[in-house]
């Protein structure tokens, strides 16, 4: 038994028979259960795992049960004085009653190497054989195999030629690598542990192995939550285990194997989201390119893969991951150091401080080759582009080396094509917006590390914060992923409600409340630890040495480096330079800002890339680089500063960049469609552009509507609500286009676009109306619900998707639907 209710056997003991009946002695008799998982290939696996509908032990015994370690065989050491207890025939009494039987001997891995089943030689002689000329060993299989207290198999078969002395087992590693026996264990309250049948050297690698797990929770199991930091470093994380939300993810591919919205056998091939709590949607999963807007938790999740996996408390749908060993490599760091490193350098990378130790020597290579190591690659879009190419040929040789390890490698959408890794087997998976459920429970839970339960403020600007994202359009368009909603947060408790308006006043503000207002705030002496700065003194050299690595294409600069940037920058501010060196002036912005840190002792990076593309914007208008901001338009990693640069710009100069962008656009065809919509999506940071340079980009993006798929359609959506007034109806429309234009508009998640999706709702295409459905959550509930809901046929199979109780009461209310889900689940028929 591996719980009071699990049962381990072997496959062939149960057949074919559905509800097998166990029972234990001294339990409470025979108890009827069903088959979780079984496996009986005939040579190197032959096991079923039963769940009880109920205890098979007494109250007493379920609650002082001690669960079982699996014990895993590393190396061909035999194992003398291992054992199985069983039931043989040959053991019944006179009356026929059965009783067990202990067969001692010796634990052979390196016999069936083929095969992949161990053997148990017996150190007696076996039983009688029947008369009947069966094995005198008939009734063992399914007996549980241990050596040294550890369950290293389940006993299968006297294999012939051995004179009965033997028998096979199949042996927990076997297990250990099926997806579906640990999701099952996992699900019926057995959290699988493992340890090594342990020569000398797999002692050191297990206490290592220890210390490596205990490095990687204490490392990457906190969160930093912007704005929640106290000035004088306090309070700066919180648990990953309180702070974390698992949001949706959704198939990147235009052919998800699933449709969310749609029938079984109807999704394949229809450009249909299938979101996903990422537990759910990394299920299985081996190879995940994970492609995340800047802010949308990418990191955040690798995080807490990380942690989850180290402290081996998966969720059952993460089964697959048990007994792995994450390592994550921060692309953004490693490439600055030359060439990417190979696997006996990973954790130099990852866990530097272990690295040295003798059992670290063959470690990575040994896992990655076991299929037990996870790698999380993070930062593709942080890789130049011109190292891009390089990037994909160091993971391909790690896949065509170790083709069974674990991978996911984050990116932003734009950074790398769709399929970059498609031909490696890699699956695409994009987060998603946040829903609003999604953001009323970050605000909660941001409320709750500032301290909510022991501040009746606190609360109140809670409540009041909740109530504001879904009655005021602007904020709640703002508040779509992670880094919004904690620079929201943050701002509506400095601010006691009042809100700025817009995502570049947002950002203004945010900045103000990390560089000056939370320490007048919190009456810290400013000074005391270096020279006083006033924000706009601060925000100046900041900016100096975030337009140096975005020209530069990096996110990490060397100290010395950084402190060179603002010995140049100090002649033009003597009032600054009066007051300190430059490397005082640089330790005190680390120290104070709250914008820079250091990931390692000669490093500093910014706390986000939003802020390092906000100040090197600024820079960039400040000193009339238009050319070198169009030059770089086409390159991903300038998407961002060109928008934000727009959004510095005076009107004047806002025209002459906006105008370049549009020229440069027209001359050079191959970069044209990326161009023009870069320019239309500039100007949602654009408070007054001159009407002349408007009505040309405009122009420019109309010529990009209708969208030809799904892609596009997502590209286009950058741009934000100046796209839905170009949108069409869906007359005339294939159904490819109607669908592409119905996610341009449910992705910009206005209330302006109600009226043309409530075109679509009566569209013939089921993928059409399953996005329809899908995006409710997006819009106000009841007008939505009256212009769109109401109207969608269902009768091919649509599922309506519930995320609140306020679906579940409008769709009572409209009278139910045969098909519903919710926030991923079927939640079965509701008429």
């Amino acid at each position: 038994m591996l719980t009071p209710r699990l049962v381990l056997t072997a496959a062939h003991v149960v057949a074919d028979c559905e509800a097998p009946r166990v029972i234990v002695p001294g339990g409470v008799g025979q108890v009827r259960c069903k088959v979780a998982w079984a496996r009986d290939d005939d040579r190197r696996c032959d096991v079923a795992l039963l769940v009880a509908e109920r205890d098979l032990v007494t109250e007493d015994a379920a609650a002082a049960f001690e669960p079982l370690t699996w014990g895993r065989a590393y190396d061909l050491r035999s194992w003398p004085g291992a054992q199985a207890i069983g039931f043989p025939h040959v053991q019944r009494d006179a009356c026929g009653e059965l009783d067990t039987e202990q067969v001692v001997g010796t634990f052979k891995p390196g016999s069936n190497l083929l095969s992949g089943r161990h053997v148990l030689d017996s150190d007696h002689d076996a039983p009688e054989a029947p008369a009947d000329g069966g094995s005198p060993w008939a009734g063992m299989s399914g007996s549980a195999v241990f050596v040294e207290g550890l369950l290293a198999g389940v006993v299968n078969a006297d294999p012939a030629g051995w004179r009965h002395g033997r028998l096979t087992v199949t042996p927990s590693e076997t297990l250990w690598s099926e997806f579906r026996f640990l999701q099952e264990c996992l699900l019926a309250g057995h959290k699988p542990e493992s340890r090594s049948l342990m020569s000398s050297r797999q002692l050191e690698i297990e206490a290592f192995e220890r210390r490596l797990r205990e490095y990687v929770v204490e490392k990457v199991g906190k969160l930093t939550i912007i704005g929640l930091t106290l000035s004088d470093g306090d309070g700066e994380t919180w648990p990953l285990d309180a702070a974390y939300l698992s949001l949706e993810l959704t198939s990147a591919s235009r052919r998800p194997a699933g449709g969310f919205g749609l029938p079984p056998g109807e999704a394949a091939g229809r450009s249909v989201p299938s979101p996903r709590r990422a537990e759910e949607a990394l299920a299985g999963q081996n190879r995940v390119l994970l492609r995340g807007a800047a802010g949308s938790g990418k990191t955040t999740l690798l995080q807490w893969l990380a942690t989850i996996t180290a402290r081996g408390e998966l969720p059952p749908a993460l089964g697959h991951l048990s007994g792995c060993l994450p390592v994550t490599l921060p692309l953004r760091t490693l490439i600055r150091r030359g060439a990417l490193p190979q696997p006996e350098e990973f954790l130099a990378a990852s866990a530097g401080p272990l690295a040295g130790l003798p059992a670290a020597q063959g470690w990575a290579t040994r896992r990655l080759t076991e299929g037990t190591a996870l790698l999380l690659i993070d930062g593709v879009d942080e890789v130049p582009e011109a190292d891009r190419r390089r990037t994909l040929v160091w993971v391909k040789d790690l896949l065509a080396a170790y083709p069974n390890a674990r991978f996911v490698i984050t990116t932003r959408p734009s950074a790398v094509r769709e399929g970059w890794l498609a031909d490696a087997g890699f699956t695409e998976l994009e987060l998603l917006p946040m829903s609003r459920a999604d953001v009323t429970s970050f605000i909660d839970r941001w409320h709750t590390a500032a301290g909510q339960q022991g501040d009746a403020r606190l609360r109140a600007f809670r409540d009041s914060l909740t109530t504001a994202v879904v009655a005021k359009g602007d904020l709640g368009r703002l508040a779509t992923n992670p880094l919004m909603c904690a620079l929201i947060c943050a701002l509506n408790r400095s601010r006691k409600g009042c809100l700025p308006h817009g995502r570049m006043e947002l950002y203004r503000a945010a900045l103000e409340l990390l560089l000056v207002r939370r320490d007048r705030e919190r009456d810290v002496v400013v000074g005391g630890d270096g020279p006083e700065l006033e924000h706009d003194q601060q925000v100046a050299l900041l900016q100096k040495v975030a337009y140096w690595l975005i020209r530069n294409g990096r996110s990490e600069i060397e100290w010395h480096k950084a402190v060179e940037i603002l010995e140049r920058a100090l002649p033009a501010m003597p009032h600054v330079a009066q007051r300190g060196s430059a490397e005082d002036i640089l330790r005190h912005l680390v120290l104070r800002s709250g914008l820079l840190r250091q990931p390692t002792s000669g490093t500093l990076d910014f706390i986000h890339r939003t802020f390092q593309d906000y100040l090197g914007a600024q820079a960039a208008v400040d000193e009339w680089d238009f050319d070198v901001l169009v030059n770089n338009a086409h390159d991903d990693q300038w998407e961002d500063v060109l928008r934000m640069a727009v959004g510095h710009a005076p009107p004047r100069a806002r025209a002459e960049l906006l105008g370049m962008l549009l020229e440069r656009g027209d001359r050079e065809e191959g970069h044209r469609h990326r161009l023009h919509l870069l320019a239309a999506a500039c100007l949602e940071h654009a408070v007054m552009v001159d009407p002349e340079i408007r009505a040309r980009v405009e122009k420019s993006a109309a010529e990009l509507v209708p969208p030809r798929d799904v892609e596009a359609a997502k590209a286009l959506a950058g741009a934000g609500r100046v796209v839905l007034d170009l949108l069409p109806g869906p007359e005339g429309l294939s159904d490819e286009v109607a669908h592409a234009v119905v996610v341009v508009a449910t992705t910009v998640s206005d209330d302006r676009a109600i009226p043309l999706l409530a075109r679509y709702a009566a569209h013939p295409s089921l993928a059409v109306r399953a996005q329809l459905a899908w995006a409710w959550d997006r819009f106000d509930t009841e007008h939505y619900a009256e212009a769109v809901i109401a109207r969608l046929s269902y009768e091919d199979g649509l599922a309506f998707v519930v995320k609140s109780r306020a679906h579940e009461e409008a769709l009572e209310r409209l009278g139910g639907r045969p098909e519903v889900w919710q926030r991923g689940q079927a939640a079965g028929r509701r008429d």
